[in-house]
């Protein structure tokens, strides 16, 4: 008798900031389930890209192309080299790139994509698809097909798709955290058992608020660490809440399946914010009309353009941008001038010294020197303050080049470099562990599971 080959199928679970240091090392004897992969698995660091943001860092993973050739560079993108109109970072942005479940779907495949920025507005694809934390509110159309809306509200309520972290209130924001995690992973088994799928695909989101929002109640290194406080185990006790929604979910999958856990970047503390557009003030090639009694984003800054020669953004990272003539509506800098000057912003920049005057670690980077293509509204510079511990500031009003906190509301941490990856293949259990991979080779990883090259 002959018996036919069951197919493969891939389930990734996605955990928005996940820090190596934590799964691998520091929390690995409280997280049962994530362990017995990473013992049956491979395991390794996953090197993010950069810039190592979640938008547009996922859809890399999904894509395996970095922010030129994706032409996003962060949540929003500037709006055709203008001074202060810019667009955020949806799904539409992504639509010509060709993402995993584009590619299976052509063989008929079936998959399901809960919460994987960005997805909204919801687009098609062949099977189901729920959209992640950048849509507004649950009163939007947020699925495909469309009347995947109305089994979610009666499984759940109305859904959450995030938390507001960024405030004092970090009672409220651990209720919400939990509430928001307990409905995802209840729709997620939902799914699982009712919906055809080949390829399963979630990120929550929940990890990376947990992380802003009590960082520093949590890591003894933090400048702003309290022993003894009341919300020093949150970090813990997610992850641990985590680990537990993980491993039901492990019981719904056959042998047939295997199983992924990958991060888009890692997280480490914040030591402060420095004032980008302060320092270009300070430094002449930002000349304000008036400067603001009160801190102000720049978008509402009155700038003298004429004199003007650069400016930034604020972020994980700064985004810099020349006042070119010929590009920007009054330029100044001529085309003789424009790479002196990045030059010398660089040079300058790099020999900046952190709050106490130090020498810190600030790299400033030459897009054309990252990217091999160069597509989108493209900054001229990308710069990482002290190797990502400080926050790039982009307000002006502070009358100081430094901030102890972040300045556009309470948060503790910042990105790293490097998120996890593990691989978990329930017919080939064996122990494996690498010290790195890319981020770009995830897709390849899936698409080899299904026969693809």
């Amino acid at each position: 008798m002959f018996f036919k080959k069951r197919k493969k199928k891939v389930f990734v679970i996605g955990l928005d900031c996940a820090s190596p240091q934590l799964v691998f090392e520091q929390f690995k004897e409280h997280l049962p389930n994530l362990r017995m992969m990473m013992e049956n698995g491979l395991s390794a660091r996953m090197r993010s890209i950069h810039p190592p943001i979640t938008i547009p860092a996922w859809m890399s993973m999904c894509s395996g192309q970095d922010a030129g050739e994706m032409g996003v560079y962060g949540f929003r993108t500037r709006s055709d080299s203008s001074y202060t109109k810019f667009n955020i970072s949806i799904s539409s942005a992504f639509s010509h790139v060709k993402k995993i479940w584009d590619i299976i779907g052509k063989d008929d495949k079936k998959s399901i994509l809960v919460g994987v920025p960005p997805s909204y507005p919801p687009y098609p694809i062949n099977g189901h698809l729920i959209s992640g934390f950048i849509c507004p509110d649950a009163k939007r159309d947020f699925t495909y097909p469309r009347e995947l809306k109305a089994e979610i509200e009666e499984l759940v309520g109305e859904y959450q798709f995030d938390v507001v972290y960024r405030t004092e209130d970090r009672d409220k924001i651990k209720k919400a955290a939990w509430e928001m995690t307990e409905k995802r992973f209840k729709i997620i088994e939902y799914l699982m058992k009712n919906k055809p799928w080949d390829f399963f695909m979630f990120v929550e989101i929940g990890v990376d608020r947990i992380h802003h929002a009590f960082w520093k109640y949590f890591d003894k290194t933090h400048h702003l660490y309290e022993k003894g406080n009341r919300y020093e185990n949150v970090v813990l006790d997610y992850y641990k809440l985590v680990d537990e929604k993980i491993g039901r979910l492990l019981t719904l999958l056959d042998d047939n399946t295997v199983v992924f856990v990958v991060s888009d970047h890692g997280v480490k503390a914040m030591k402060g914010s420095f004032c980008l557009n302060e320092w270009f003030i300070e430094k002449g090639y930002l000349v304000l009309n008036k400067y603001p009694e009160a801190v102000t984003p720049f978008e509402m800054l009155d700038v003298n353009w004429e004199k003007t020669k650069a400016w930034g953004w604020g972020g994980y990272y700064g985004r810099i941008f020349i006042n070119k003539k010929g590009r920007e509506e009054q330029g100044i800098v001529t085309d003789n001038e424009f790479e002196s000057l990045k030059d010398k912003l660089i040079q300058e920049l790099e020999s900046e010294k952190d709050r106490f005057g130090k020498p810190w670690n600030t790299k400033v980077y030459r897009p054309e020197k990252l990217y091999q293509t160069l597509n989108g509204d493209v900054p001229d510079l990308m710069a990482y303050f002290d190797d990502l511990a400080y926050r790039s500031a982009g307000t002006v009003g502070h009358k100081s080049l430094y901030l102890t906190e972040n300045d556009t509301g309470p948060d503790d941490a910042m990105h790293d470099w490097d998120g996890i990856f593990i691989k978990y293949d329930p017919r080939n259990k064996k122990k494996e562990v690498k010290e790195r991979i890319s981020i770009l080779d995830f897709k390849a990883e899936v698409l080899k599971v299904f026969g693809i090259k």
